[in-house]
């Protein structure tokens, strides 16, 4: 998907008329003419919403106000569960647009704002340049056209993962109160109650590889970009690690958030490919993945595990992500790219503690690997 999140006005975008002033009656929704454009036009953003694009509201709106027809509205297409953020005040939508990419941890630039106002339109474009900002005609009846028009939101392809995204990213809020709340980072991790689980690639959650694989900019070591095809022979090389990382907690399930792919290269194994999405970043599970990997290549008799790092425009968050972990610097070009290295004679990495480990990855060669469980202390 090329856009992740449609930012909503409503006066005059979701319902004609303007809620503070015309009350819940006054408002145009449902029936015939213009009423009936307003309820095609939530019919197209709900099925939006189905396919996994999070929807958020930016109105200059009493909140009270703005609730109403989500609330009591009878032709009311889209309900307050389909909204990811609502903010609904008298600040410049650009302000509430930043804070709500803060709150769901996405960029500015994969999302869309639709406002029936052209100032509102304008002033956007100008604060914030990287948010598309499509021109809405005066005919409510067109929106939908006009809308679609930009494909913005085509995917070449749906996995399971997209059509929960917006639920993923109502638990990404409730995880984000949950941290300011938190006296300690290991106070919130502990609180998250997190499970780790780790499996091969297979046939079913390749999709959502590939996907991953071919998107995925900050947390992504080498953005190494893969073709299913390329993924497949993967799968059937003799030594190659594959490892897909799916991350649960109290909030609910992130969805297969992390990839890793590592090759044999003489005595040892090198990580070829190593990412996770944005919303699963800060929590540790990219310890759970390296611990996995050396535990693997233990196992595999290797000498050493390495690691490297290719800079890119969007994935600085990671430059020093082997040094922390613990990897030695073995060489480094002026272009920035490095090479780690971790001496396998000394023990694996160790599990970070608070986490449940399901790790189906270890022992190589076999096709369904045994089921490896770490009850860590909380």
């Amino acid at each position: 998907l090329s856009a992740k999140c449609l930012a909503l006005d409503l006066d005059c975008t979701l319902w004609g008329g303007v809620i503070g002033e015309d009350g819940l009656k006054g408002i145009i929704l449902g029936g015939n003419g213009i009423g009936e454009a307003y309820v095609e036009f939530q019919r197209y953003i709900q099925a939006l919403a189905q396919r996994g694009i999070i929807l958020a509201v930016i109105s200059k709106n009493n909140e009270q106000d703005a609730l109403l027809p989500f609330q009591q509205h009878p032709e009311m297409v889209l309900k307050l569960d389909d909204i990811a953020v609502f903010q609904a005040n008298w600040q410049p939508k650009d302000e509430n647009l930043r804070q709500a990419a803060q709150a769901l941890n996405i960029g500015l630039e994969s999302i869309v704002f639709v406002d029936d106002n052209p100032l509102e339109r304008a002033w956007m474009r100008r604060q914030l340049p990287q948010v598309e900002v499509p021109e809405l005609p005066a005919d409510p009846a067109l929106y939908v056209r006009t809308l679609d028009a930009q494909m913005a939101f085509e995917a070449l392809s749906l996995t399971a993962e997209d059509r929960e995204r917006a639920t993923a990213y109502h638990g990404n809020i409730q995880r984000s109160a949950l941290q300011r709340a938190a006296t300690s980072l290991e106070e919130f991790l502990a609180a998250l109650q997190m499970t780790v689980e780790l499996q091969p690639f297979t046939e079913a959650n390749l999709p959502r590889i590939v996907q991953l694989i071919n998107k995925t900019n900050q947390f992504n070591l080498t953005t190494r970009r893969l073709t299913e095809a390329e993924v497949r022979a993967l799968m059937a090389t003799p030594g190659c690690y594959t490892q897909s990382m799916r991350l649960r907690d109290r909030f609910g399930d992130n969805g297969l958030t992390g990839v890793l792919i590592a090759r044999p290269e003489g005595s040892d194994l090198r990580i070829d490919l190593w990412l996770l999405s944005c919303r699963v970043m800060g929590r540790r599970v990219e310890e759970v993945m390296l611990a996995a990997v050396a535990r693997f290549a233990q196992a595999l008799g290797c000498r050493r595990l390495i690691g490297e790092y290719w800079p890119t425009a969007k994935n600085s968050p990671v430059r020093d992500l082997y040094d922390r972990l613990g990897f030695t610097l073995i060489h480094q070009r002026g272009t920035g790219e490095r090479r780690y290295q971790w001496d396998l004679r000394q023990p694996a990495p160790p599990w970070p503690q608070g986490i449940q480990i399901n790790d189906w990855t270890q022992h190589p060669y076999s096709g369904v690997a045994p089921r490896l469980e770490v009850n860590s202390a909380r």
